[in-house]
């Protein structure tokens, strides 16, 4: 006669012939490989046939005991393997009632998993984050170029193609000559070198159109389709503001560069203003830093929540990778990376005050200002800058608007960053550190570092060769890459959100618990008898 447990694996799999352990979830799975194994070994065993002995007995009773709770929790898995909506097709969507009741903690009796942002969402912001590092490249080209003031008009949908007659052309020549750059600068230039500089100019411009349009098309369908948390909703919405705002910062900072009166206001030099210039190139940082960590943490979210994939290294669970990056040294090194990530942005900025003076055509010599590593204090602040009076404004003026004290803040910030950087690197690979760090945060740092060197290298490269286009180009673009890396370390040092945390604790709380092995009861009873 076959025992009660074989029986009722019997009827599970025949009430489920379409149970397959590959299409189950790892968990149930793995729980009905275990409970129809041990349902097996029970199986072998069986009861004396005349009056057993007082020992003998007790081992029976035992043996029945173990017996019944396995077939209740085979009838516990029969019951959520009847729901193949939840268990196969959607193992995301509820919990079966045995799960949930036998969880713990107000997070595990939810029906409802929380919603995690869907990884094409990853993919867009990653494709937007490449978008603007392209149009930060051509930006510097067309900056480098002296091509930004080719436009004079800011036309949003008109201005979408460029001209397409002779007419269109000497209409737009026409217009600029009249500009102070044009009658000062540019005086005699014919047609065809116009027609270089505006296609710099209207390149950039239609970049941006492009990034607008790339970023707001797929949004609905998101939205729609239920792909986004609440917070990566408000994200999406925060870096929509700021390309649009980009835009209109793009045309205030090309305003200040086209009359006389903005021109003489400052210092007779027919450029842009380098506040807004600075302002126009931080935003557009920002708007790839925010991007790029936003899809990097959403596709590890996904990672870690949806797939059990671990952070890698020594790490081999989600549950491991919450703890690993919740310890006080992981916490330490995040605190410094997002210091260290800071410290670059505001080392860029610095920079992007250098280019609206052209401050880098001056001291061409490192690491000496003339025969001084620091130059006289009258000459970083000069009087003559100051506006107010009582001069009280002698310091702030100075730092922003001498060229001078404008390249030695960028050299002593420059020189504060790659120091920062090299000791980051050499705290992270103490063992009693580097133990508690993922190994891609580790990795990322160490390229920072690389990096850090490359940029130096171009910074001195592009002073001491009067800042030839295409070096000064480079180095543009490394300080944006140098950002990635940093941005990266510290996507890769940041806890789960709050959405993937719950999620990982619901999973893990609804899953079986292991059953306790039989096999030394029937061992005992088999001596027995």
């Amino acid at each position: 006669m076959a025992s009660p447990t074989r029986t009722l694996a019997t009827r599970l799999l025949g009430a489920n012939p379409c149970i397959s352990l590959k299409s189950l979830p790892s968990g149930n799975a793995r729980f009905l490989a275990r409970s129809l194994h041990q349902a097996a070994r029970l199986s072998t065993s069986r009861l004396p046939a005349s009056l057993p002995s007082p020992s003998t007995a007790s081992t029976s009773s035992k043996l029945l005991k173990e017996t019944r709770v396995q077939s209740s929790l085979l009838r516990s898995f029969h019951r959520s393997a009847r729901r193949p909506a939840t268990t196969t097709a959607k193992p995301a969507a509820t919990f079966s009632s045995s799960s949930s009741s036998s969880s713990s903690g107000p997070d595990a009796s939810s029906s409802e998993l929380p919603r995690l942002t869907a990884p094409s969402v990853s993919t867009h912001l990653f494709v937007i984050s490449g978008l603007v590092f392209a149009i930060v490249v051509v930006g510097g080209l067309t900056r480098l170029t002296e091509s930004g003031l080719s436009i004079t008009e800011w036309n949003l949908v008109t201005g979408t193609l460029p001209p397409l007659s002779k007419e269109d052309w000497l209409s737009e020549y026409n217009k600029y000559m009249v500009t102070p750059e044009g009658q000062l600068m540019n005086k005699g230039m014919t047609l065809e070198e116009f027609k270089r500089i505006y296609s710099w100019e209207w390149g950039h411009r239609f970049l941006g159109r492009i990034i607008g349009i790339a970023f707001l098309a797929p949004i609905p369908y998101y939205l729609y389709k239920r792909k986004m948390s609440k917070r990566s909703a408000a994200m999406l919405f925060t870096i929509a503001t700021l390309i649009g705002g980009q835009g209109a910062l793009g045309w205030y900072m090309v305003k200040s560069g086209l009359t006389h009166e903005a021109i003489q206001a400052r210092d007779g030099v027919p450029r842009v203003s380098q506040y807004r210039l600075a302002a126009h190139l931080g935003m557009a940082f920002l708007v790839y830093a925010l991007s790029l960590r936003h899809a990097i943490g959403v596709r590890r979210d996904w990672n870690l929540a949806k797939l059990g994939k671990a952070i890698g290294g020594k790490v081999a669970s989600a549950q491991q990778s919450m703890t690993l990056l919740n310890t006080p040294q992981a916490k330490r090194v995040r605190v410094l990376v997002t210091g260290l990530t800071g410290l670059i942005f505001l080392t860029a900025i610095s920079g992007a005050f250098v280019a609206g003076l052209d401050a880098g055509l001056l001291y061409n010599t490192f690491p000496y200002m003339g025969d001084r590593i620091v130059p006289p204090a009258s000459e970083l602040y000069s009087p003559k800058y100051s506006r107010s009076a009582d001069q009280s404004d002698l310091y702030i003026r100075n730092s922003l608007e001498n060229p001078t004290t404008v390249q030695f803040d960028h050299r002593a910030l420059a020189t504060t960053t790659f120091t920062a950087i090299v000791a980051l690197f050499l705290y992270v690979r103490r063992p009693s550190i580097a133990m508690h760090i993922p190994a891609n945060a580790l990795r990322a740092i160490k390229a920072t570092m690389h990096m850090a060197f490359l940029q130096v290298a171009l910074g001195i490269s592009t002073l001491v060769y009067l800042v030839p286009i295409p070096l000064a180009a480079a180095h543009q673009a490394g300080s944006l890459v140098l950002l990635s890396l940093c941005v990266t370390a510290g996507a890769a040092l940041r806890r789960p959100s709050q959405n993937a945390q719950k999620y990982i604790r619901m999973i893990s709380q609804a899953r079986p618990a292991p059953t306790h092995t039989i096999r030394p009861a029937t061992l005992e009873a088999k001596a027995t008898l």
